[in-house]
Order: structure tokens, then C-alpha cells, then sequence
């Protein structure tokens, strides 16, 4: 037989307790243990023997009144609810009030429905919302799954994702509902079917007028607008910030600003070097070559470098949208904590900006450091882990410092990432020359060649607006969370890049992004 749940106990203070012993009775008979007090004094004492998990403490009392009572029943124990009951709803009191963690407060007269559901969402608030949340993502992840298997769009796919990146964060919060393993099954099923679906839609959309926003519409459909509409503009790149890691700072975000959501599909290959050129230039990367040739000699060995011409690329794609800024065009790339923090300093001083675009490297620089460094592994050994550093990043970092400040100016703030990540945990073999680019989740070069099932081979680059380096240039793409390793170094890559977050290859996690609109609150 499952074991009776111990009663929770409450201890209730006022200097009329003997008139309120209908509302401890209706309390009993609920399932709660209710001891009485009539007095600060007492309240301390029964603090200092008892583990209560729950006080109803009256503000105005003789003696001792609510507050000073409420200050040394903290100084005891400091996470203990206390639930002030008073007459008085001056604002002042409040505030005191809340400055000493009040956890709520009822205004007298209480019936004891009030107290009961007060009560409830104290203490069993997080019960409610696990079962709430068991409910919810039993019923929508069989509907999800049913319609998987359907005929899917686009905004089919992103709705999925979006579900999909809520239940993880929900995950987070709820640790003990136990769907983590089935929600990483539903999640693997889900890629397996995009992969296939994107694969065949991907470059039918490229030649199609009729297509999702991709990374090189993003300028023109999210910030250009607010541009012709003579708004300054703050345009932030967070370099491989998948959904998920938005989900957990858009909340800290919410304090300060209205936010509007929306979401558009990476271009191949999900890499900075592509889709980041793709969003400043508002060109494929096939153009991009062609506007900056020198710049892609021998790409394949000098890709750190290729991202160098981002604001002359954006001056010519404000030039082609004819758009005349009301003030000047500024570009910050921050890939240290010192250059962030003295952006953060010098931001105020930016008087005649009418549009400033910033990149943020933290993220992506984190989540390839994190297969090189033992220590970062063991503070983030998985997505959920990965989520928790990412909002204790934001919390601490420059950017967080600049966004406070924009919350107080007259301006729209807009927030996109380039592409995001995937766990890579399984791997498949590529052959080629070893001329080929180094990347674990995308390659091209001359002739490579692949499992067809587990990687998209593209032997045509003009089929996906991609540059050709030569005759033989083939690209390939790793699906769901496969990396790609050569059969002469098979166990050296195996042994170094398992369950490593990559990104280059096609997911919902890689090429599903979020792209936000801020307003100001103040």
C-alpha cells in the first residue's frame, strides 16, 4: 500500500485566535495541521521546536507585531511562507512587507475559503502544476505524434519545434514527472521526419518565390520595417542560440520589455560563416562569394575569418533596400568579456545611432569549448545543464547590462541567432580528400561521399545557392544528431566528439530559430 503523505503543518498567529477556530476547523478537515498562537512571542518559540510549512501571521498585534514577529521567525528560517492577514492595505506596510519576504497576504475579514486556496497555492502549487503539466503533454504529444506522420508545412514544423523547446523548459522546472526519457524518444522521431521533409523541401523552396523566412529575409522582414518607420534600431546577433536557451532568458527579458515572438528556418549549412553572411548581406551564400571573391580563396582552410566584412555587407544591403537611417549605422562583435563590458560602458554615449548591430560569440564559443574542456563538460553534461548555464551566462553578461539601458530609451530592439546546436551522440562515416573542410556536422570539397540515409548529399551546390570552389565540389549536410567522422581516424573522432554539441547539419534544434521584437516597457 502506498504510504499516507504526512499532513502539512501550519502555524497560525493572531491576538484573536479564538475567533477564527471556524476557519482552523475547515483547515483540519482539508488534511492540514493547523497549530494556533495568540501571540508573537509564542509564534517564535513554536518556530524554534517545530518544522512548519506554512504561517499565517496577523499583522497587528500587541507586543510584537507582525513584521518584527516576521523578521526573527526568518532569522530561524529563512524559507520558511509566511502569509501576512491585515486590516491595513496601506502601501507603505506592503512594501516593508515585501522587503522582509512576505510570501502573500490576506485582508481581514477572511472567510475560510480565502485561506484555504492561499493556503493551496503556497504549498502545493507545484504538485498542481506537475499534474497539470502530465496531463497537458500526455494529451498534445499523442496529438503531436498523430500528426507527425500527416502531410506537414512549414509552420507545421515550427509549431512542432516550438512545443516541443516549452515541454524540455517545463522539463527543467519539473524534474520529477519522469517524461525526460519518452521526450527525447518523441524528439529523435520528430527529426527523423523533418530530415526527410526537409531534405526534399529545402531546395524547392530556394527556387520558389512562395517560401518560410530564411536567413537572408530576416533583415528585410524584421528590421528594415521599423527602419522606414524612422525608429533607432538595436539589432543583436546571440550566435548559436537555439530555442530552448531563448526560453530560458526570455522571461528575465519580459521585466523590462513587451515581447513579440516569431520564427524563421536557417539556410544550409546551419555554420556562421553561411547563415550569419546570409542575414547581414540578405544574400545566399553563392552571391556572397560573388560579392566578396577573395574573401572565399581557400575558404575551407580559413572559415575563421570569413564572417570580417559583416558591416560592409549590411552597408550594401541598406543601400539596395534604400533605407536612410536617422542617424548613424554602427557594428559591434563581441567575442570577450572585456569587449563586452566596455561596450556596455560606451553604449549610453551613442547619441546619433539609427541602427547599431551587435554579435554576441559567447554561446557558440561556449559550446565548442565545451568539447575541450573537462570542466565545462561537467558543469553542462547535457541540454537541460546547457539551458541552466545559458541563463546563468545572461544573468552576469554585458549584453543583459545593455539591454537594461536600451529598456529605458525610445527604440525597437530586435534579437535573432544565426543558426543553433544539436547533442551530436551518433556517428557515420564521410569519404574524401582531405582538402575538405573540418566541420563535424557539414563538409564540402571534391568528391565526398556518404551514407545517404544518415547525411544529404548535395553533388549541385547551385541546387542550394552555395559557392563552388571547383569542378568537383560536393556538400554535405549530417542529419538528426549524426556527426561526421573519416574511416582513418574513426575511433580518435568517436572518443572526442560524442554527445558534443554541433551545429552545420540539419535539426529543428539547428534550423528552427527564434526572431524577437522588443518595445521598451518604460
Amino acid at each position: 500500500m502506498p504510504q499516507k503523505e504526512e499532513a502539512k503543518k501550519i502555524l497560525w498567529v493572531d491576538d484573536e485566535i479564538e475567533h477564527l477556530k471556524s476557519h482552523i476547523l475547515f483547515l483540519e478537515k482539508r488534511g492540514f495541521d493547523v497549530t494556533a498562537v495568540s501571540s508573537g512571542f509564542d509564534a517564535i518559540e513554536e518556530v524554534k521546536k517545530t518544522l512548519f510549512d506554512l504561517i499565517f501571521l496577523d499583522e497587528m498585534m500587541p507586543g510584537m507585531d507582525g513584521l518584527a514577529t516576521m523578521e526573527e521567525i526568518k532569522a530561524i528560517n529563512p524559507n520558511l511562507p509566511v502569509v501576512m492577514v491585515t486590516k491595513n492595505e496601506e502601501e507603505d506596510l506592503m512594501v516593508q512587507a515585501i522587503g522582509k519576504q512576505i510570501t502573500d497576504y490576506l485582508t481581514k475579514p477572511v472567510n475560510p475559503s480565502q485561506v484555504l486556496l492561499v493556503a493551496k497555492r503556497v504549498l502545493e502549487s507545484r504538485k498542481i502544476q506537475q499534474d497539470h503539466f502530465t496531463r497537458d503533454y500526455v494529451e498534445q504529444s499523442n496529438k503531436l505524434r498523430m500528426k507527425l506522420y500527416g502531410p506537414m508545412e512549414p509552420e507545421d514544423w515550427i509549431e512542432m519545434h516550438r512545443k516541443l523547446s516549452q515541454w524540455d523548459v517545463e522539463m527543467d522546472r519539473n524534474p520529477d514527472v519522469g517524461f525526460k526519457e519518452s521526450q527525447a524518444d518523441f524528439r529523435k522521431e520528430c527529426n527523423i521526419e523533418f530530415c526527410k521533409y526537409f531534405e526534399k523541401a529545402y531546395p524547392i523552396w530556394l527556387k520558389s518565390k512562395e517560401h518560410p523566412v530564411l536567413s537572408p529575409d530576416v533583415f528585410g522582414e524584421y528590421v528594415a520595417p521599423h527602419l522606414r518607420r524612422k525608429k533607432r534600431v538595436y539589432f543583436i546577433v546571440i550566435d548559436c542560440m537555439r530555442y530552448d536557451q531563448w526560453l530560458t532568458i526570455e522571461p528575465i527579458i519580459a521585466d523590462y520589455f513587451q515581447v513579440e515572438k516569431d520564427y524563421y528556418y536557417s539556410i544550409l549549412p546551419t555554420a556562421t560563416p553561411f547563415a550569419r553572411n546570409a542575414i547581414f548581406s540578405g544574400e545566399y551564400p553563392d552571391k556572397v562569394a560573388e560579392i566578396l571573391p577573395e574573401m572565399w580563396k581557400d575558404a575551407a582552410r580559413t572559415e575563421s575569418s570569413l564572417n570580417a566584412n559583416e558591416k560592409e555587407l549590411l552597408e550594401r544591403q541598406l543601400k539596395q533596400k534604400v533605407i536612410d537611417l536617422t542617424g548613424e549605422l554602427r557594428y559591434s562583435k563581441v567575442l570577450e568579456q572585456k569587449e563586452g563590458e566596455n561596450l556596455a560602458k560606451r553604449i549610453s554615449t551613442y547619441q546619433n545611432v539609427g541602427l547599431m548591430a551587435m554579435v554576441f560569440n559567447f554561446l557558440d564559443l561556449m559550446i565548442h569549448g565545451r568539447s575541450e574542456s573537462e570542466i565545462l563538460l561537467e558543469i553542462a553534461p547535457d541540454e537541460s545543464a546547457f539551458r541552466s548555464l545559458m541563463r546563468s551566462w545572461f544573468m552576469h553578461s554585458s549584453l543583459f547590462t545593455i539591454l537594461k539601458y536600451l529598456s529605458t530609451i525610445d527604440c525597437k530592439v530586435i534579437i535573432t541567432t544565426d543558426h543553433g546546436s544539436i547533442l551530436a551522440n551518433k556517428e557515420t562515416t564521410v569519404k574524401g580528400r582531405k582538402e575538405a573542410s573540418t566541420n563535424l556536422r557539414y563538409k564540402y570539397g571534391d568528391n565526398l561521399n556518404c551514407n545517404p540515409r544518415e547525411v544529404m548529399l548535395v553533388k549541385n551546390p547551385e541546387d542550394v545557392r552555395l559557392p563552388r570552389f571547383g569542378v568537383s565540389t560536393t556538400y554535405i549536410f549530417a542529419k538528426e544528431d549524426y556527426y561526421l567522422v573519416y574511416p582513418t581516424q574513426y575511433h580518435h573522432y568517436v572518443s572526442k566528439y560524442a554527445n558534443t554539441f554541433q551545429h552545420g547539419g540539419i535539426s529543428l534544434e539547428e534550423l528552427i530559430l527564434p526572431v524577437v521584437t522588443l518595445t521598451p516597457r518604460a
